[in-house]
């Protein structure tokens, strides 16, 4: 097996970019990551991990990293493992988590701990979902979509850190991020019949052919009211419309609610992916 580094997104998908679209869902965060790594549009820190791993037959798995998040890598063959850890380990002293499918990301969270002698807890279980036709919910909750603005700032930041809070996912500082999913035209509240903001979602970040969903947020006293499932059909019919194939999102395996919400209004199971944290 052999491991290779990219210094530039563009020549990492140049090499990459048909084996990864071979199942897009699967790797709608490496996708979309890469893009938007060609596009010059981010934040992240140095240095940037974009590799392939490959075998006789070329791509078989790819493996990323954009500090301060976590290290990130697609299924793979097991044998290729040690050697990806030996390479990451040229790269970062440590590293806050790997988050993959668990046939890839459990042998390198065991290979990691041992080379650096650090301990690992598996952390949060997932489940990425995609959707090419939305089925409406039988009673939507009354009210409206409409887009955020600057002039709401305060709200989605507040919500944004809620989020965070709740769920134990860091999508960064809520502060900038907010400003910028509500400058790109991203960001989306769902409001009550008084005009009032109830729930939240977000068009992340796209694909060549989707877009994926997250950030959905309600704040705990406009709860099992169906706001958030009512906005995110909305949402992913709004870019369906829009001339995208599909939506993507990712839940929680803990909470079986919300997995048979996105399940009713046609967003279909791919695959698991596990994260590791490691102490």
């Amino acid at each position: 097996w052999q491991i290779r580094r990219f210094t530039a997104a563009a020549s990492f998908l140049d090499r990459a970019k048909s084996w990864l679209l071979q199942a897009e869902a699967e790797h709608n965060l490496i996708l979309s990551i890469a893009h938007q790594l060609e596009s010059g549009s981010h934040n992240y820190e140095e240095p940037i991990l974009l590799a392939t791993i490959e075998g006789p037959v070329g791509v078989a798995g790819c493996a990323f990293r954009t500090p301060p998040f976590k290290f990130g890598l697609t299924r793979m063959p097991e044998a290729a493992v040690p050697l990806l850890v030996d390479e990451v380990a040229t790269i970062y002293s440590s590293l806050p988590a790997v988050m993959g499918p668990a046939s890839a990301a459990r042998p390198f969270a065991e290979r990691w701990s041992a080379k650096l002698g650090v301990g690992f807890e598996v952390g949060m279980r997932m489940r990425i979902f995609q959707l090419d036709r939305v089925v409406p919910p039988t009673t939507p909750a009354p009210g409206r979509m409409r887009r955020a603005t600057t002039q709401d700032l305060e709200l989605p930041m507040e919500w944004i850190q809620a989020f965070t809070s709740d769920t134990g996912v860091w999508g960064g500082d809520p502060n900038p991020l907010a400003r910028r999913l509500i400058e790109e035209g991203r960001l989306f509240f769902w409001e009550a019949e008084d005009g009032d903001p109830v729930s939240m979602a977000a068009g992340m970040a796209e694909t060549p052919s989707g877009i994926r969903v997250g950030f959905v947020y309600t704040p705990p006293e406009a709860r099992r009211r169906g706001y958030a499932s009512t906005c995110v059909a909305a949402l992913s019919q709004h870019y369906l419309d829009q001339g995208r194939r599909f939506c993507f999102l990712y839940t929680d395996l803990a909470n079986p609610t919300s997995n048979a919400i996105y399940q009713r209004m046609g967003y279909r199971p791919v695959c698991d992916v596990e994260d590791y944290n490691f102490s």
